[in-house]
């Protein structure tokens, strides 16, 4: 297996050491960020992460080149940088990085949520970077993971297959001949338009929270939350959800996967309807709700996945008030206002495209902010 490319993973959360743990197990030579010093203190100290996995999963320690939170150090001399992040940190990140960028780099978000390479991109441009990096994201993050400790990461499961696409998609054959020999699960996404619409986050995180708000304060989240927290009526706007989704893509000419065909890929779980269904699926059996409404389910799905669909939907002409109302009950709720601090189109530099430019930006990558 060809170990040369070097690799930087920004974020040290269960997600990235389980990532850099995982790509220095295989041999690859790894940089790990972290904003906060003290976070990665124990791992710089170590020198590595160790790794733990179920089931005779890669496991073992995992040696780093790097352990910094100087991110100009962390990613000088790599060839890809995994960005492993929540979504609402997509942005700084961006800010970040982009003085310290060079020709041939490749930058992969994972995952992109919903776009979140469009936004990484009007960012580093606005800033005045000009070099020659291919920005990249996944549908959905790789793995399931957690920290055992501050120096320790372990690994549940690795999916088989994520869809990942850059832009523009004319590069995302290229991203993928690099990063093959790490992970060869990545699969074509088609483009950017496609993996964000195709983010099924977006339709049970929030709505699921919030209808269940009153029995996560009063609980602390006990109770099973894709269980007890499905009821016939929560499904049904969940349905809901799911059919506004479908259609903004339609208006985009993109055939998403409804959240029936997903649970039947994702789980080889069917049923008459999506309540049926999300009761089919073993896995969700004990899987706790939140223990409180501050929780990434709202303040990150909500501005980063709800409202840049919303706002597709509002700009091509397509009926979105079930995803309009979660988005104002999470407001309410949070005090916020997260179409102000989501990813609108204005605010992603793409507002006045018309489908087909869209397309052809997401595509061929030709237009100027």
């Amino acid at each position: 297996m060809n170990t040369s490319t070097r690799y930087a993973v920004i974020g040290a959360g269960n997600g990235g050491k389980a990532m850099a743990a995982h790509l220095a197990l295989k041999g690859f030579q790894v940089n790990l960020y972290n904003r906060s010093p003290e976070h990665v203190a124990a791992i710089k100290a170590r020198g590595g992460i160790e790794l733990e996995s179920n089931d005779g999963g890669p496991h073992g320690f995992g040696e780093l080149n790097i352990v910094t939170s100087d991110i100009e150090k962390a990613i000088s001399d790599t060839d890809v940088i995994m960005v492993v992040v929540p979504s609402s940190a997509h942005a700084d990140v961006a800010r970040a990085t982009a003085p310290f960028l060079r020709d041939g780099q490749i930058v992969v978000l994972h995952p992109g949520r919903t776009c979140g390479a469009i936004e990484f991109k009007k960012i580093i441009v606005d800033m005045g970077c000009e070099k020659d990096v291919i920005i990249s994201e996944a549908e959905t993050f790789i793995y399931a993971s957690r920290s055992d400790g501050p120096a320790q990461a372990r690994i549940f499961r690795i999916k088989e297959a994520v869809p990942l696409a850059s832009l523009p998609s004319n590069c995302t054959t290229q991203v993928l001949d690099v990063i093959h020999p790490a992970y060869p699960q990545f699969i074509d996404g088609i483009n950017v338009l496609h993996t964000g619409l195709n983010n099924m986050g977006a339709i049970f995180h929030p709505a699921l929270t919030l209808l269940n708000a009153g029995w996560i304060e009063s609980t602390h989240g006990d109770f099973q939350f894709y269980i007890d927290g499905v009821t016939p009526s929560v499904a049904r706007l969940l349905e809901v959800l799911d059919r506004e989704r479908v259609t903004v893509a339609s208006a985009l000419g993109i055939r998403a996967q409804t959240a029936m065909d997903w649970l039947q890929m994702a789980y080889t779980t069917s049923g008459e309807d999506l309540y049926e269904a999300i009761h089919n699926q073993p896995g969700y059996y004990g899987i706790k709700a939140p223990i409180t409404l501050n929780h990434r389910y709202i303040f990150e799905d909500v501005p980063m996945s709800l409202v840049p669909i919303a706002s597709m939907a509002q700009r091509y002409g397509v009926s979105v008030r079930g995803m309009e109302s979660i988005i104002r009950l999470a407001c309410i709720i949070h005090r916020t206002d997260y179409w102000r601090r989501g990813r609108t189109l204005n605010k992603l530099g793409i507002d006045r495209l018309s489908v087909t430019e869209l397309t052809n930006y997401v595509n061929e990558g030709n237009y100027r902010y």
